[in-house]
């Protein structure tokens, strides 16, 4: 059964399962249809509803057909009404009939069991109301109704419960029955929102037929991305290789240049280069980057990275307490802060790094004193390759990718990053950590 079920569709499973809720639905029902024919009134009762069917038959059937109504309309009264009609009696079919009340009236007066008695319960509840009618000698009837509540006949709420019970139980169960059906559908989505953030495992391939043929088919993509991925790294790394030899050769040999303003163009040149190779294979090898994160004191590396600038003779401080541990990808957020860092110093005279920690998380700011960023520009650095050297009026080395080498490393954390022009002036690159000191 277990290996017949996977192999039908998602809507077979759904259609079986709302079947299976309007089979069960339909057993109930007839239960409690089946137990309402049991219902009995007391022997008084159905003594007196009989004599009186007894006496209106008789009355009736002695007058013409033209004087049959008026008749009926007699013979009702407070507890009973009366009336005449060619046809049978018309109750709906969910009513349910009530055979031992039948058969208590029968008992009382045979005569009755041979004119097509019927008798069904019209209106259960505490004002129950019992509604049916008898044949004629001449194939005509006379319809009867209790008009005041017959005894023992008040199950409407017990029945109302029991109908409710099955009905919520059903749901319950159709519901976990759904649940358990979508539950591979829900661990793909799981492992699709992992795949560029964790380590990409193949999904269990589970579930209706519908469900484990996209399961099959998001496993097999996934090893084509980490096949794509891996093919990258690895020319990546051939091509850090191939593109880093030719540089060191070239350097090697400006030392034989004689003309020192040349010398130095040719090695500002190779340098500007070299800068250039290192933020591309940086920006295009993070994803596959198999740094784990570990310990690392936040404070001391921000203060590390002030004092060099300040051991570079330019204008930094650090503000912020003195040990702060998070667990972190130690190079890639070295590698982001730096660039941040960077950033600040090129186009600004003065830079300041504040580090702070709340219940939230922790907060980065690299501030600078330059000319800012447009404000219909802040989002757009972000993005690789973009640069506006005119807005910040200094020339850039490199391809644009200082930010957006940060801002993927920040996303590696878990963290943002969002950048901000001061009042006062000067740009704010603000970097977001979900995590909490160690």
């Amino acid at each position: 059964m277990r290996r017949l079920v996977p192999s039908v569709g998602l809507l077979g499973q759904v259609v079986a399962i709302l079947l299976l809720t309007m089979l069960i639905e339909f057993g109930v029902s007839t239960v409690l249809y089946e137990r309402a024919s049991q219902f009995s009134v007391r022997d008084d009762e159905a003594r007196r509803l009989a004599e009186h069917l007894v006496i209106s038959r008789r009355l009736v059937e002695e007058r013409a057909p033209a004087e049959r109504t008026a008749m009926a309309d007699d013979l009702t009264t407070d507890r009973y009404e009366i009336h005449w009609d060619r046809e049978p009696p018309h109750v709906p079919p969910v009513a349910p009939t009530l055979d031992q009340m039948r058969r208590q009236i029968v008992e009382w007066e045979p005569s009755l069991g041979a004119r097509d008695l019927r008798i069904r319960l019209a209106s259960p509840g505490a004002s129950s109301a019992v509604t049916g009618g008898l044949r004629l000698d001449d194939a005509s009837w006379l319809h009867f109704r209790t008009l005041a509540p017959v005894a023992r006949l008040n199950f409407g709420l017990e029945r109302i419960a029991l109908a409710l019970v099955p009905a919520i139980a059903l749901m319950v169960i159709g519901g976990l029955m759904l649940r358990r059906a979508l539950l591979p559908l829900r661990r793909l989505a799981v492992a699709a929102d992992r795949v560029g953030h964790d380590e990409v495992a193949p999904v269990p391939e589970h579930g209706p037929g519908d469900v484990r043929r996209v399961v099959a088919a998001f496993n097999r993509m996934q090893a084509r991305i980490r096949a794509l991925i891996d093919t990258r790294t690895q020319a990546l790394a051939a091509v850090g290789h191939d593109l880093r030899t030719p540089l060191a050769r070239l350097r090697l040999r400006t030392e034989s240049v004689g003309d020192a303003d040349t010398r130095g163009a040719i090695e500002h040149d190779l340098a500007e280069m070299e800068a250039m190779v290192t933020s591309l294979l940086a920006f295009l090898g993070g994803e596959s980057d198999p740094e784990m994160p570990v310990p690392v004191d936040l404070a001391v590396m921000c203060a590390t990275l002030v004092d060099d600038a300040s051991d570079a003779g330019r204008a930094a401080e650090y503000v912020g307490p003195d040990h702060l541990e998070l667990r972190l990808r130690r190079s890639g957020f070295k590698r982001a802060l730096t660039n941040l860092v960077d950033n600040a110093l090129h186009y600004g005279d003065r830079l300041t790094i504040a580090l702070e920690a709340d219940a939230g998380g922790v907060t980065v700011r690299v501030i600078d004193d330059g000319p800012g960023i447009p404000e219909d520009k802040l989002g757009e650095v972000l993005q690789p390759f973009v640069r506006l050297d005119p807005a910040r009026r200094r020339d850039t080395v490199g391809f644009g990718l200082g930010l957006a080498i940060a801002t993927q490393a920040v996303l590696a954390e878990g963290g943002t990053l969002t950048l901000a022009n001061r009042a006062p002036g000067g740009l704010e690159a603000a970097i977001r950590l979900p995590g909490h000191k160690i």
